[in-house]
């Protein structure tokens, strides 16, 4: 059989099977891509070169079995491959943290966030940092840096060790175990943050691929906002007076601003539109504490 072939099969069979994307790709033929590529010890990007490629019979079924798996145990893919990828960076990930996803690592593979940082940017934090993914995209986008990576779960910063290992930034990137701010003294320059924000109505309507995630780095409470309401009491300690704050709410901006009517948020453009990510400068924040 074709390797191509062999795709359209798999990608028959999980559309057949029902299940969720949404934690790398979107669509039954590109994860069935991933699974089939993977399994044959494949880059991830080399589909076209390698589709005419023959699969032998044990290949076939290691990928079929592969895909079953998928289908059954209702993981994402990353849980099975044990690997994730973001900008072209390859991350080892397990159950122990949420599938890195983030679409700050578009912001920081692209440049976006230069204008609001300077020559005295020295200092970051990936507050939630989970895998520890843009932890090291941020040490890799600005090399003078230095960056500590946090988050409440210390099964999350055992991944996130592994990663930082991995791509060598054992000495510019730090791993700190914390409830939201509580063990971070700061001052930062930059806080990037992907937080728990989904609301409580959505977490009980998540397929199976992401109830499959810890609920500690998905659920936000009721509009999903608990862990931003904390964040940005407390967020202007932290920060160095021309210091930013990089947020990411996903589909809850409707409940951020009801939340923070009177917060004026720049919102950045990411492959998934406007409404993903904001930018919040430190002065903006402090005025929101100082006028609640």
């Amino acid at each position: 059989m074709k390797l191509l072939a062999l795709v359209e099969e798999a990608a028959s069979r999980l559309e057949a099977g029902g299940v969720g994307f949404g934690h790398g790709t979107t669509n039954a033929f590109d994860e069935a891509a991933w699974l089939v590529l993977w399994s044959l010890g494949l880059p991830l990007d080399a589909l076209d070169e390698h589709e005419a490629r023959e699969v032998d019979a044990q290949e076939e079924r290691e990928v079929r079995a592969l895909v079953e798996e998928r289908i059954a145990s209702r993981k994402p893919a990353a849980y099975l491959t044990r690997e994730a990828w973001l900008q072209g960076v390859a991350f080892y990930v397990d159950e122990r943290a949420i599938v890195p996803r983030s679409f700050i690592a578009e912001l920081l593979a692209e440049g976006t966030l230069d204008p609001w940082l300077s020559e005295r940017t020295r200092k970051v934090l990936d507050l939630c940092t989970g895998n520890g993914s843009l932890a090291v995209l941020a040490a890799m986008a600005y090399p003078d840096v230095e960056v500590d990576a946090a988050d409440i779960s210390a099964d999350a910063l055992e991944v996130a060790r592994i990663n930082v290992d991995r791509h060598g930034l054992q000495d510019r990137v730090r791993l700190v175990q914390s409830d939201g701010l509580a063990a971070l003294p700061g001052p930062y320059d930059l806080i990037l943050c992907n937080p728990p924000y989904v609301n409580a109505q959505s977490m009980a309507q998540l397929p199976a691929e992401y109830r499959a995630e810890p609920e500690l780095a998905l659920a936000g409470g009721a509009d999903g906002m608990d862990f931003v309401r904390a964040l940005l009491r407390d967020a202007p300690s932290r920060m160095s007076d021309e210091a930013v704050l990089v947020l990411e709410i996903g589909n809850e901006r409707e409940h951020f601003e009801r939340a923070f009517p009177r917060l004026e948020a720049v919102w950045l453009e990411t492959s998934a539109g406007e409404d993903q990510v904001l930018l919040l400068t430190r002065d903006v924040i402090a005025g929101l504490t100082r006028n609640p």
